[in-house]
């Protein structure tokens, strides 16, 4: 958005709370990859340059990115100017930070949606003798006391967890609830490829049926590995993972577990084999021979033939639970009318409702289905910056 601006010879300044790249530097765990590989992690007029395109970035490798394309845009960038409160005035709005006072025309909310993690209420009960981390507190399974581990959540974080952790030589128990099951590679592609050459990627949010839906859900069952493997529920069970259904309650030190996984695991199948004919079916049309490479459909999810509905969490088998349960956006410095009753943003496109001059980047489905990823931020700066200046302009 800033380099979007620079363009247009708007005057602005980028306001990080930290440093560029603050999260990637200070709220994830010490193995984690990006899930997108590094030809398709590119920023405008900044490519991939390495020699491993079809790896994928560590932390530290992202945080290099950023910052060398902050740099080369010659962004300017603010570090340690955290915003604190937001007022609105007759012509733009006023910024409290923690560097002074500022005011503007326009506002430009690119704090993420990733910032609190989101854990349910039945978290309190939980015996304290069992050690609660969010994925923001987790670094690395050496890190966690005695016992198994419960992780609630079986999304990205949720799959790459277990993972990790199961190989570490712990019992890892994972509650699943709703989640979207993906192959790493599909007719020996990236499935990423596909979900960019198909068009997948590209709708937009206009065009969506249901875009709350697809606003909400959850992150993709992916890892970013050398080995480019498939990490789903099939291969987490077959390492030892113990599947369980979602964490429906907590009472009197007991945790209860819905039966409903082999439902999920069937609707998450379904998912997919439409997704996948979807590909099939641009594969033909384009007809130049890429549909006749071997289809490769996964099997079906197994599901446990007894599955556990509850555990005794003073028993002393769990010596900690991860909460892999989401995240949410931290609005509190936002003190203007712009959030519906669950704390969200409420926006068309990236134009906040009812808050002239105020626009949001990095959301869900902000003004395409990649919106939240690397790649995709570029045609929404864009079309959002050309909205920024017609309204200065009137």
């Amino acid at each position: 958005m800033s380099r979007e601006l620079s363009q247009h010879s708007i005057d602005h300044v980028v306001l990080e709370r930290g440093e560029i790249g603050n999260s990637w530097r200070h709220e994830r765990w010490d193995s984690l990859r990006l899930l997108t590989p590094n030809w398709l992690s590119r920023l405008p007029d900044h490519p991939y340059r390495g020699t491993d395109p079809d790896g994928f970035m560590s932390m530290a490798e992202v945080v290099a990115l950023l910052g060398e394309f902050a740099a080369s845009c010659r962004s300017p960038v603010r570090p340690h100017t955290a915003v604190t409160a937001v007022q609105p005035l007759d012509k733009g709005y006023r910024l409290q930070t923690t560097q002074g006072e500022l005011q503007c025309r326009c506002l430009v909310v690119a704090s993420g949606a990733c910032n609190l993690p989101q854990v349910p209420a039945l978290r309190l009960g939980v015996p304290e003798r069992v050690q609660s981390l969010t994925v923001f507190d987790y670094r690395h399974p050496a890190q966690l006391p005695p016992g198994g581990v419960l992780i609630v959540g079986a999304s990205a974080s949720g799959v790459q967890l277990a993972e990790e952790i199961c190989r570490s030589g712990r019992e890892v128990t994972l509650c699943v609830g709703e989640h979207v099951r993906l192959p790493r590679t599909y007719r020996g592609r990236d499935v990423l490829w596909w979900m960019e050459a198909s068009g997948v990627w590209d709708e937009r949010h206009d065009q969506i049926e249901d875009l709350e839906r697809a606003r909400r859900l959850p992150s993709p069952q992916l890892i970013g590995t050398p080995a480019r493997v498939t990490l789903d529920l099939n291969r987490l069970a077959a390492a030892g993972v113990r599947l369980v259904g979602r964490l429906a309650a907590v009472r009197e030190g007991q945790a209860f577990f819905s039966g409903g996984l082999r439902n999920l695991f069937a609707l998450a199948d379904l998912k997919l084999e439409r997704l996948l004919d979807r590909f099939d079916a641009w594969a033909r049309e384009r007809g130049d021979g890429l549909d006749e490479v071997s289809p490769e459909r996964l099997e079906p999810t197994r599901a446990p033939s007894a599955p556990c509905l509850s555990l005794d969490l003073r028993r002393g088998e769990i010596g900690s639970i991860l909460w892999a349960t989401g995240f949410r956006a931290d609005y509190r410095w936002l003190t203007l009318p712009v959030l519906d009753r669950k704390g969200r943003l409420q926006h068309d496109g990236g134009v906040v409702v009812g808050a002239p001059g105020l626009y949001a980047m990095g959301l869900p489905v902000l003004r395409r289905r990649k919106s939240t990823f690397i790649h995709g931020a570029e045609q929404d700066a864009r079309e959002l910056t050309a909205h920024l200046v017609r309204y200065l302009a009137s």
